[in-house]
């Protein structure tokens, strides 16, 4: 017989933080969609390209040669090398694979261990808003504070010295950097950042700055933060394999800084998970041995899409700034009168097309939907045909 008193208080036990928490914005919207099989999906932040053959057939081969055990906390030396060794070529950042980078289950994991390693009660972690999406529930979870540092569409969503300095605070200890912007696709350049530098020298801050989406810019290559002078002392670059490998489930991501931080999230990260899986960090080291030319390839492909895409949107009738980096656009929806959350679910229910209501990501978010063109040309006009049905209809 089941105790009804004790079932009734059970949440009783969970801490205040996670009782708190919403859930993600982004997820909602999929629940939403259950059961329903005339969806069209623009939400997902995924490739639609499988990991290419040859990374597949080299973690059948090491399997079937009984590589099926932990690795190294760190990570695979070897892996750890390679690394090092495509970030310098690649983003003119040198790391020593032996105590300055770690691997870690995804980029995920390396932002929690970072701010884990990072926070004590009462710090202030600034972000640029709109931004992704855990930003901010994971420092809530370490007991930090967010300040969120507003960015604007007329200015292409880049941070700007001013609007940093105007929330930077005796408390302030942390900048997390999110360039190539998920949100927006906003990107920044290696002028952009020098006054962002000096601002993080003169108040002494450390930064986090997670670039995922690196490999994925158009007409530039991407700057990292840790490359500008000084900075990489102060500063813990997270990327992974996700996005631009097309290696989302293998979840291998890797974090890169001064050795003192990554020992410091080392310790974290040997008694909360150990190690990162096997398999997965010999398919991120077959990748950058021999992937490199698909990885370029699946780039090109987003950028004709990007192109079209936008310029569809726009013609549609939802105004988009250009984005410059990863695979979403980020078009406004201010002039429907709804808010995102409500565009967003309406063109769900009426007809059957997922996208992101910026609010998600932020207050920054509010007036625009987030849209992946990581999909098949297909899926992308049958979507536009029906969003274009919908906004006549509004």
């Amino acid at each position: 017989m089941t105790n009804v008193s004790t079932v009734a208080s059970i949440t009783d036990f969970l801490t205040p933080a996670v009782r708190e928490m919403p859930p993600s914005g982004i997820r909602k919207f999929f629940e939403y969609s259950t059961g329903r099989k005339d969806i069209v999906s623009l939400g997902v932040g995924e490739p639609d390209f499988v990991t290419p053959q040859h990374v597949i057939k080299a973690c059948i081969t090491a399997l079937e040669n009984g590589k099926t055990s932990y690795t190294p906390n760190a990570g695979l030396p070897e892996l750890r090398e390679e690394i090092a060794g495509y970030l310098e070529s690649s983003f003119n950042t040198s790391y020593n694979p032996a105590n300055e980078i770690m691997v870690t289950i995804g980029s995920s994991e390396a932002l929690d261990l970072a701010l884990r390693a990072l926070i004590t009660e009462h710090n202030e972690i600034l972000i640029p808003d709109p931004c992704y999406i855990s930003y901010a529930p994971i420092t809530f979870l370490n007991g930090g504070h967010t300040v969120k540092v507003e960015t604007s569409a007329d200015q292409q969503f880049k941070l700007t010295a001013e609007a940093l300095k105007a929330k930077l605070s005796p408390r302030s200890k942390v900048l997390i950097l999110c360039y190539p912007n998920n949100p927006t696709g906003g990107i920044m350049t290696y002028e952009d950042w020098l006054p962002i530098a000096r601002l993080v020298e003169e108040h002494n801050l450390v930064v986090i700055s997670d670039e995922i989406y690196a490999e994925l810019t158009y007409g530039q290559r991407h700057a990292s933060f840790a490359a500008l002078p000084g900075m990489k002392e102060r500063t813990l670059l997270i990327s992974g394999f996700s996005k631009a490998f097309a290696m989302t489930g293998w979840r291998v991501g890797y974090v890169c800084g001064p050795r003192e931080l990554i020992a410091a999230m080392l310790k974290i990260h040997q008694y909360t998970a150990m190690c990162a899986p096997i398999i997965g960090q010999i398919a991120a080291i077959e990748s950058l041995r021999n992937g490199l030319e698909e990885k370029d390839r699946m780039m090109e492909s987003y950028n004709l899409r990007r192109k079209w895409f936008v310029e569809s949107l726009c013609q549609t009738g939802l105004p988009c700034h250009e984005p410059n980096g990863t695979f979403y656009a980020f078009p406004s929806i201010m002039h429907t009168g709804l808010s995102s959350e409500q565009f967003a679910k309406r063109l769900l229910d009426e007809e059957g097309v997922i996208t992101v209501p910026g609010s998600a990501f932020g207050p920054g978010g509010e007036g625009f939907i987030r849209c992946s063109y990581a999909s098949s040309r297909e899926q992308l006009e049958m979507a536009l045909e029906r969003i274009g049905v919908f906004l006549k209809r509004l």
